[in-house]
């Protein structure tokens, strides 16, 4: 078993912003490799994200952001279960990193359920449409159509969307993994984009 310096403890929780014990513990899970250490911390701090999801939300604020030459904004409200999370830095920083991508994805529900019915009976009609002539069977149409669905339901879904600065981690993976890190449940309340002559 390989000894745990106090420095790569240390170096752990700065990396993580994990409590010292987690940060020990996960060291001595990954026998002393930093970067396996880091994955274990980020499981375990995934996993107690999803616990979190049913907490309740009554806090948070309110983020903005006003595109430069003031024709463009975006507002989301923000909610986390403590005043004291509210106002932490990375709190702050994710409601106006969420009030820029709104504004520069110009989503238009939060979730996939906000879609009116019709409007998806809508999308999927156009696939037929499109795809009629591709002598495809109907079970194969029907799974192209699915995808092409859940393609749309990307576009139009603030939490599907990817996020403007990493487009690999969607709206809805980016508040997981700051649950993990702040230790609380954190929800999209409501957002709003406004663009003058729009």
């Amino acid at each position: 078993m390989a000894e745990i310096s106090a420095q790569l403890v240390k170096e752990l929780r700065e990396a993580t912003s994990a409590g010292v014990l987690d940060c020990k513990k996960a060291l001595t899970e990954a026998n002393g490799d930093f970067d396996q250490a880091v994955e274990v911390l980020r499981k375990k701090g995934l996993s107690s994200a999803a616990k979190k999801a049913s907490r309740e939300t009554n806090e948070g604020l309110v983020g903005h952001y006003i595109h430069p030459g003031s024709k463009m904004a975006g507002l989301v409200e923000l909610n986390c279960e403590t005043d004291f999370v509210a106002r932490t830095e990375q709190f702050q920083g994710l409601a106006r990193d969420l009030a820029m991508h709104i504004v520069a994805a110009r989503p238009s529900y939060l979730r996939r359920e906000d879609v009116p019915a019709d409007m998806v009976s809508r999308e999927q009609e156009i696939y037929r449409e499109q795809m009629a002539t591709s002598g495809k069977p109907a079970h194969v149409l029907e799974k192209i159509i699915e995808g092409k669905l859940d393609k749309w339901y990307s576009e139009v879904c603030l939490l599907e969307q990817g996020f403007i600065k990493d487009p690999d981690t969607n709206i809805q993976q980016l508040l997981t993994q700051t649950i993990a890190m702040l230790g609380e449940n954190i929800k999209i309340n409501r957002f709003a984009r406004m663009a003058i002559g729009e």
